[in-house]
């Protein structure tokens, strides 16, 4: 991923600034030995850390303080004040920690402490269970490469081995279907840590093989070579493949599907010698590809069952926005509809429209990958189901990411979200669940979406509603809506209220209802 240096603002706080300006919980920016420094105050205490978030470089300033922690406006990101580690993804890396000094009613931000790495242990007590002799993750997507480094950042010192389907090391998939598609991120901000570092953490990384079978009993994996794997511990993060049009549709053009980094290459490669483009759904993930696209100068036309794009997630006026947004980019809908066929130059409609193209994209869902999990005999239903820590119904087997059917904290119903940040943050906890730790998962589930210069915000979960209250208007450039059943708030999307949205994240955990109702203009 990129680092970009941030252009220094405020005040040289290794000249000092009055503590009169720190308000108890308040935040200011400055910059220290050429680099963008945040000092924040809690109560008699002052904290300096780094401004900048590790995960996109997004500007920790405008972001929120909880607690001891600060928090990253542009996805949620958060830090510890007190040590700079990362303590939830999307960020991996802590951010830098600044000594501080009081002289004379002044802060001085005097010098930048030692930084560890992002997979350097933690200082904490280890936990009361004894750890499994190894550990075994299936998967290295998203939950599978941050259980994995945070097993060592726990200090996990038995052997770890990750095992992936795909070619490649673990890599920012939410890029995929984004900047780098659309060509304005190249490949070496893809992978998510540099060559070498799982060797340099003791991470036996196994790319380009599945898993086929699973002994419970026995504590063995088998892969697709015939290898076997035996294990202490197994964390399931297998997560989830794209549904598939109907073979007999396969018979013309070549229908693209986007899961993988190979998947986003061949992408790529087709549109370069495309002049138009038809993408099947309108999901998210098919109208960032339709974005992508049309970034590419392609002509792109996009073919949904529904009356409006993306109508069941963010509701009717949302969904009318974002139709509006595609369309003002050139984008051309063809909703209420379905492929009949695809041919060697186009696709033909239900209704009979033939839309020409040397380009199908199908962005239709994915189903979990529970294969191995059924085979194996645990007990799921439409994913793998899991305990409040991650638990399956066999002892030391663990699920995360995509096929993890999880309790909701905050409905008590088994949930189970296909969203890229959740996934890391439930690798997390099923790795301090491996040790021990016996922590609940409680995180609140967060997304975002881009769509050319509109970025979407979701926190919270809502599979059905009856009332959304709409603050602002999106057409404005800003809005706030609270998707409420029977009177509880459990969803909050945001359009260009990045705070707002950090806000709604944080009275979610709380369980603040009033500032939920304010966050609506209540």
């Amino acid at each position: 991923m990129s680092e970009e240096r941030a252009e220094l603002t405020g005040p040289d706080l290794a000249q000092g600034v009055a503590l009169a300006e720190l308000a108890d919980g308040g935040m200011l920016l400055g910059h220290a030995q050429g680099k963008p420094v945040l000092v924040v105050r809690r109560g008699d205490e002052l904290f300096a850390v780094g401004a900048q978030c590790t995960h996109y470089s997004g500007p920790l300033g405008e972001g929120i303080v909880v607690g001891d922690t600060v928090r990253c406006p542009w996805h949620h990101a958060c830090f510890s004040l007190r040590t700079g580690e990362a303590l939830a993804a999307p960020a991996l890396n802590p951010v830098a920690r600044w000594e501080v000094e009081r002289r004379d009613g002044k802060a001085y931000v005097t010098r930048e402490l030692p930084a560890p790495d992002g997979a350097t242990p933690l200082a904490r007590p280890r936990a009361a269970a004894a750890p499994p002799p190894s550990v075994v993750i299936v998967g290295a997507g998203a939950a599978g490469g941050a259980a994995a480094e945070m097993l060592r950042r726990e200090g996990y010192e038995g052997p770890v081995t990750l095992v992936g389907a795909d070619d490649a090391a673990p890599y920012d998939r939410p890029n995929l279907s984004k900047d780098y598609l659309a060509g304005s991120a190249p490949e070496e901000w893809i992978p998510l840590r540099p060559p070498g570092f799982y060797a340099e953490h003791g991470i036996r990384l196994i790319t380009g093989r599945r898993a086929t079978a699973l002994d419970v009993a026995r504590r063995r994996l088998t892969l697709d070579d015939g290898a076997t794997l035996d294990f202490g511990a197994l964390l399931l993060a297998t997560g989830a493949d794209p549904v598939r049009l109907p073979d007999h549709m396969h018979a013309g053009l070549p229908v693209h599907y986007l899961r993988t980094l190979a998947d986003s290459r061949a992408l790529i490669a087709a549109a370069g010698g495309a002049r138009r483009a038809v993408v099947l759904g309108a999901s998210f993930i098919g109208l960032e590809v339709a974005a992508s696209l049309r970034a590419r100068g392609l002509e792109v036309h996009v073919v949904a069952p529904e009356q409006r794009p993306l109508e069941r997630v963010v509701g009717a006026q949302l969904g009318d926005f974002v139709r509006g947004v595609h369309e003002a980019n050139g984008v051309r809908f063809h909703l209420t509809r379905t492929a009949r066929e695809i041919g060697a130059d186009g696709v033909t409609l239900d209704d009979g429209e033939r839309i020409g193209a040397e380009l199908v994209v199908a962005g239709i869902g994915v189903r979990p990958a529970v294969a191995l999990a059924e085979g194996a005999g645990l007990a799921t239903d439409r994913g793998v189901l899991v305990n409040e820590h991650l638990e399956t119904s066999a002892p030391g087997v663990l699920a995360a990411g995509d096929i993890a059917r999880y309790p909701d904290p905050y409905t008590g119903e088994q949930i189970r979200v296909e969203h890229w940040v959740v996934a890391q943050r439930q690798g997390q906890a099923a790795a301090r669940s491996i040790l021990g730790r016996r922590e609940r998962f409680a995180e609140v589930p967060f997304f975002w979406s881009r769509h050319y210069d509109v970025t979407i915000n979701y926190v919270g979960h809502a599979e059905r509603w009856d009332d959304v209250r709409l603050d602002g208007d999106p057409r404005d450039g800003e809005c706030t809506a609270v998707f409420t059943l029977q009177g509880r708030t459990l969803a909050v999307v945001t359009v260009g209220r990045d705070r707002a949205s950090l806000e709604a994240e944080a009275a979610l955990e709380r369980g603040d209802r009033r500032g939920l109702e304010v966050l609506a203009g209540g």
